[in-house]
């Protein structure tokens, strides 16, 4: 078949039409399975195979005859062995009869009508000692390497096909084949290999930004838009992405045994072996690129198998309530320090890991992160009765904030006002939208008016963060509607006894953060203090806590977005951290001159409307910036929010020219 030039691609030509055409079942036999496998092992295995285009023809027939009958996958994955104790062996080792003969009941024309079950036992036992027993290791498939080599061509139309005709042979709708594929063939061990390979082949070091602008990288089209600005690794990034999401496309569409096994590999190759070590790692450049990609995969992944080994390798698989002396003894503990890191990037980067990971489809993760250390609800003093409705917790009016003049001046930011909500039976409706606007109002009087320019712009964006907060919080809530969450908090017991309280390590983390969003580079030195970037890092705090309270939960409700919440002794919520921050801001107001003007400045600076220019107190005046708007976007959520089985809003979109 070397000769004449030529010769290789007509025979590949020639078997695919045969096998294409031919209507009686030939490849269970074993004068037709053998040369189709010889034939498999005499194409090329490297890119760049002259034959490339017939052999992704020849495996295209191939795979569309085991879809069609699964019952093949055994003969057609019969190969050399590669365990040296094996070869030793004289007597003959047969194929698993389960394996290769049962018929799955939604095939039930898979076994050939003059193939009986003596005639194939009788076959498959002459088969020589070289093939190997599924439980004595795995061998080499040589469909499975063909087409793995072929996923690997330059050749875009080549490799695209032969990712289709790998994705057709996992999908087998048989239990048996399925079973046989993961434990006698390289199948996953093939697929992950080729992962950690991309993996390893890119720079040790990539800008995290440069990996947040190849968003969209499918493995149908692995490459960048060639629009966009080239970095030095772009090509080999693109690659591992384009693997990575047809990876997590294979365990989405395989059947349930391939899915599971590939998705386990890939926790323990990719994400064990060599990501681990890399978040852990003592070098910063290191942890800056592993966490990036680690955020660039979250970003993609689709699939729930892989979902829930990333989430048990992040977040470990057993949560448990953390307390304050527990040191960063697993992956998660070490990630949460990291958002609190002397290099900002470093705490700029991670925060965007935990911002991806809380838009998963996995319970796990609030329960990790968030309610195994809210359940219970010791942060709430014992010793009172607890009111029935969040309407009997305000008191209106004496409530300073509840004046006709301040409500609708408060939620009328623009010349349109926000339309009311729907009208309800119970005469109820009234009562919950002041309920709404008062909670809302707790939030927009934090920041006192010397301390608010918005106003002066007139672009407060108030009704943008109300139409954004009812879309996030629709999709939110639907994402979470499987979970069964409760619609209110557990009851106390006016008589149990006060227990410790601690919020956890990730809110502890976010908290004492959002504490310090005024803070200048104080006692700060060395050469890493170039990349203090304290307004890009205050912008991510605030974006994970405003991700955080979007989510229904009763509990989440109640710790972050109730500011009327009775705090045991010693507790603090979020409120109460925005609180004293706010004390802290009136005092550091006074020491700073020509404030307001200075202020307004910096705004219309982040805003680009006039050139950058450092300015004394910068840090300080950002900060500010960043709690104006911060305190409307809660504001926001929680007039959409409460309470929890509050009627839907009818938001019209929103207005041109707002911000």
């Amino acid at each position: 078949m070397m000769y004449p030039p030529g010769m290789r691609q007509q025979v590949f030509q020639f078997f695919s039409k045969v096998l294409a055409q031919v209507q009686h079942p030939l490849l269970h036999y074993l004068n037709v399975h053998r040369p189709v496998q010889k034939l498999l092992r005499l194409g090329g295995t490297v890119p760049g195979s002259q034959t490339e285009k017939e052999e992704v023809q020849f495996t295209t027939v191939l795979c569309s005859k085991i879809q069609q009958d699964p019952a093949l996958l055994t003969y057609i994955l019969e190969g050399k062995k590669i365990v040296s104790r094996k070869k030793s062996s004289k007597e003959p080792i047969t194929l698993p009869r389960e394996a290769a003969s049962i018929q799955d009941k939604d095939h039930p024309h898979s076994k050939s009508p003059d193939m009986s079950p003596c005639k194939a036992q009788a076959l498959t036992a002459q088969l020589p000692a070289e093939t190997e027993e599924p439980d004595g290791g795995v061998g080499e498939s040589n469909l499975i390497t063909s087409l793995i080599g072929l996923c690997k061509s330059k050749k875009g139309r080549v490799a695209l096909k032969a990712q289709e005709n790998l994705l057709l042979l996992v999908s087998v709708a048989s239990q048996a084949a399925a079973t046989y594929l993961v434990h006698s063939s390289p199948c996953c061990p093939a697929i992950v290999e080729h992962l950690c390979q991309l993996y390893q082949s890119m720079p040790t070091f990539l800008d995290p930004a440069d990996i947040a602008a190849l968003e969209g990288i499918s493995w149908r089209l692995p490459s960048a838009p060639s629009d966009e600005a080239s970095f030095p690794g772009k090509e080999a990034l693109a690659a591992f992405l384009g693997w990575f999401d047809y990876c997590d496309h294979l365990i989405t569409e395989a059947h349930v045994v391939v899915a599971d096994a590939l998705a386990k590999a890939v926790a323990e190759k990719l994400f064990m072996e060599i990501l681990q070590p890399h978040l852990l790692h003592v070098s910063e450049q290191s942890v800056l690129t592993s966490t990036a990609l680690l955020t660039a995969m979250l970003r993609q992944l689709r699939s729930p198998a892989l979902l829930r080994e990333a989430v048990a390798f992040l977040l470990g698989a057993d949560p448990q309530p953390a307390a304050p002396e527990d040191g960063p003894r697993s992956l998660c503990a070490h990630l949460i320090g990291h958002c609190d890191h002397l290099s900002d990037e470093i705490s700029i980067t991670t925060l965007r890991l935990f911002e991806e990971l809380l838009q998963k489809p996995h319970e796990q993760v609030l329960r990790s992160l968030v309610l195994c250390n809210l359940e219970g609800r010791h942060y709430v003093a014992r010793g009172s009765p607890e009111p029935e409705s969040y309407e009997d917790t305000l008191d209106l009016e004496e409530d300073p904030y509840f004046t006709d003049g301040f409500l609708n001046a408060s939620f009328q930011p623009s010349a349109k006002p926000p339309p009311a909500p729907a009208t309800n039976s119970d005469g109820k409706t009234a009562v919950t939208e002041i309920v709404n606007r008062v909670l809302s109002l707790s939030f927009l009087c934090l920041v006192p008016e010397e301390a608010k320019t918005s106003a002066f712009l007139e672009e407060t964006g108030y009704d943008t963060y109300v139409h954004d907060a009812y879309g996030l919080f629709q999709e939110c809530s639907s994402r979470v509607a499987p979970w069964g969450w409760p619609l209110g908090p557990t009851p106390l017991d006016p008589h149990e006894p006060e227990r410790p309280f601690f919020e956890g390590h990730f809110l502890r983390m976010l908290f004492d953060r959002m504490s310090r969003i005024l803070e200048q580079v104080v006692n700060r030195t060395g050469p890493w203090l170039q990349g203090y970037k304290p307004y890009s890092l205050n912008l991510q705090v605030t974006s994970v806590l405003s991700r955080l309270a979007l989510f229904p939960h009763p509990l989440i409700h109640e710790y972050l977005l109730d500011p009327y919440i009775n705090l045991a002794p010693g507790c603090r919520s979020l409120f109460s951290v925005l609180v004293r921050v706010i004390g802290d801001l009136m005092q550091r107001i006074q020491r700073v001159p020509q404030f307001p003007g200075k202020l307004l400045l910096v705004r219309k600076q982040l805003m680009g409307q006039v050139p950058g220019e450092q300015l004394d107190h910068q840090t300080l005046l950002q900060g500010v910036v960043v709690l104006e708007e911060f305190c409307k976007e809660l504001a926001a959520i929680a007039f959409v929010k409460f309470p929890p089985h509050s009627p839907h809003l009818h938001l019209s979109p929103p207005q041109e020219g707002h911000v």
